[in-house]
């Protein structure tokens, strides 16, 4: 476990006895009283008391310790020093509660300087949080000196360093892929790399390790994993960085649940060496549960309001707006009624008609079940009852309602949901929820009348489902899974079709012919024509899984240095332009953008 210091737990090794420093600033405790030692770090804080005595709090990444110096010394905040001098118990009265060695400072202190510092161009302690981010960013270097950077890093490292552990013993061989291969273009925009030797033709940069990935279990190595970088020319947001981290694995002869065993085993290891939390049994629902009982694909179980059935409280119903829609659904707001005024319920409703619903009702619960709202008159007795028994509303509940098509009644309120209940990153604890069986084809393109994938076409259909393929392809689900934690969706995965026939038979659906499977795809699937096992595999987000652990909203505070949200990087300038020399060798030339 990494503690809020930013190193391991009480009883961990120390570092200890380099050419330089004999102990880290933050390990010192009482039991090392009387001890001679020597730390390095920076400067934290100084203060002098008179011309006789000068406190100096030292810093490096374990912690701060406190240094009595007599005399003065000409020091500044962020100075390297090298101090040598005695662990002493603190006089009474002195102790300080909020620092790991703040039962001990250093007396008799002998002070090098080691390098000298201009003043920071922000405090690098909790106040740079308010610090604009590109002034952070631009003094990358500085920003990771503080305490809540070094503990996400060192969250980072503890959790890729547990998830190594974990799989070691199930027989995974750690591999890497290429990062310089063909373009695929059908996914998300790639980055393109020049040829130099062959003008006019480029490689990509990989939106992930997948083609290759499959091919290493043609090849027999029966389980791999690597920790990948990946890269996708995507507009950037704060889940979302140009480049990032994933855990990628594969697995031969395995099946769904084989998978999800690992990859759980994986995760909550790396939760368990990041933070000292109680992890709740990871929970495993289909697609149509978590968008029936969350409205969304990536549930948050960290807090209730569950949706709620109401169709049939309507059937027959001689309120039309309710009786004609092919689902009704509502959702409780506990304590909703008190902080919803009429403003806000208006803004509710404006929240939902944007989202797709042709309205929102809401409903105040009153003493003994009452309802208020502007159609209850429209309701019977019974209905009204039937809501409330339903919801298991309590006074001064809120409930809001949505008639419509079942999945626009789902995926509103779920907006609805999140929007009013969800707690912020860092509380509530963490919830992994497994969710499978997703739709296999999503939709019918209106230009070609054909289906289009909701994965990748390589995914496996549901066995039960391969014989409704033709027939009726949006109700046939796939061997497909993510894996959510507390409603961000770490990462997917899937069983892979390894039969050409199959894959062709999914192609066809689609739309593409043998030759342009061939040309996309041919050096993936000559190989499957060689004898490919059962395979399947998955990939979740290193960056989301740690910013989740470390209690951040934004992956770039976990992440050593990102790029900002418009795509650049203030410390270095990047991206730059380009030499004419260099563009020559390339046999690249640089022409004005098209207009958007």
């Amino acid at each position: 476990m990494v503690t809020a210091d930013g190193h391991g737990e009480p009883g961990t090794p120390r570092v200890r006895q380099t050419a330089m420093r004999t102990h880290r600033c933050g390990d010192l405790r009482l039991a090392d009283a009387g001890e001679t030692v020597t730390v390095c770090g920076w400067v934290a804080h100084r203060r002098q008391h008179g011309q006789s005595l000068q406190f100096l709090d030292l810093r490096d990444y374990s912690g701060v310790v406190q240094c009595v110096v007599d005399g003065t010394v000409d020091v500044r905040s962020e100075y390297v020093l090298k101090i040598t001098g005695t662990v002493t118990e603190r006089p009474e009265g002195t102790v300080n509660p909020q620092l790991a060695t703040g039962q001990v400072e250093l007396r008799d202190c002998k002070v090098d300087v080691l390098s000298v510092a201009k003043p920071p161009p922000f405090p690098l302690d909790d106040r740079a949080d308010n610090v604009d981010e590109s002034t952070r960013l631009a003094y990358r270097y500085l920003d990771l000196r503080r305490e809540r950077m070094q503990r996400n890093l060192r969250v980072r490292s503890a959790a890729l360093s547990a998830i190594r552990t974990a799989l070691a013993p199930l027989g995974f061989a750690e591999v890497e892929t290429p990062l310089l291969m063909p373009s695929t273009p059908e996914g998300a925009r790639e980055f393109i790399v020049p040829s130099r030797q062959f003008p006019g033709s480029f490689y990509a940069l990989p939106q992930s390790p997948q083609l290759f990935k499959q091919l290493l279990m043609v090849g027999g190595m029966d389980r791999y994993f690597q920790f990948a970088r990946c890269l996708r020319d995507e507009d950037l947001r704060a889940d979302r960085q140009y480049e990032f981290t994933q855990l990628d694995l594969e697995m031969s002869f395995v099946d769904q649940q084989d998978v999800l065993d690992v990859v759980t085993s994986a995760v909550l290891a790396a939760t368990e060496a990041a933070v000292d939390v109680p992890v709740p049994p990871v929970v495993t629902m289909t697609w149509h549960e978590a968008m029936d009982r969350y409205g969304v694909d990536k549930p948050d179980l960290r807090f209730g309001m569950e949706l709620v059935e109401l169709t049939s409280v309507f059937a027959g119903s001689g309120f039309k707006a309710f009786a004609g829609a092919g689902a009704v659904k509502g959702v409780r707001v506990p304590g909703g009624s008190a902080t919803h005024n009429r403003k806000a319920l208006d803004t509710l409703t404006d929240t939902a008609k944007k989202l797709g619903a042709k309205g929102l009702v809401w409903m105040r619960v009153g003493a003994g079940g009452t309802l208020e709202s502007p159609v209850a008159k429209f309701l019977s007795p019974e209905e009204l009852a039937g809501i409330v028994t339903r919801t298991e509303a309590a006074e001064g509940d809120l409930l809001l309602l949505v008639a419509d098509e079942w999945m626009t009644a789902c995926e509103v309120l779920g907006q609805l949901r999140n929007q009013l209940g969800r707690p912020p990153a860092g509380e509530g604890g963490f919830r992994y929820v497994w969710v499978v069986d997703f739709p296999l084809f999503v939709g019918i393109d209106q230009a070609t009348g054909r289906p289009k994938p909701g994965h990748h076409p390589f995914t496996r259909p549901h066995p039960d489902d391969v014989d409704k393929m033709e027939s009726d392809p949006l109700e046939v689900r796939s061997r497909a899974y993510d894996l959510v934690l507390n409603g961000w969706e770490l990462g997917s995965g899937s069983i892979r079709i390894h039969e050409p026939d199959l894959q062709q038979r999914i192609f066809g659906l689609l739309g593409i012919t043998p030759e342009e499977a061939n040309a996309r795809f041919g050096f993936f699937l000559t190989p499957f024509g060689y004898g490919a096992p059962p395979h399947g595999g998955f990939a979740f987000g290193i960056d989301r899984l740690v910013a989740i652990l470390a209690g951040e909203d934004n992956i770039r505070e976990v992440i050593a240095f990102p790029k900002t949200q418009s795509g650049l990087d203030p410390m270095t300038g990047a991206p730059t332009q380009v030499d004419e020399r260099q563009l020559r060798e390339l046999g690249v030339r640089v022409v004005a953008a098209p207009p958007a």
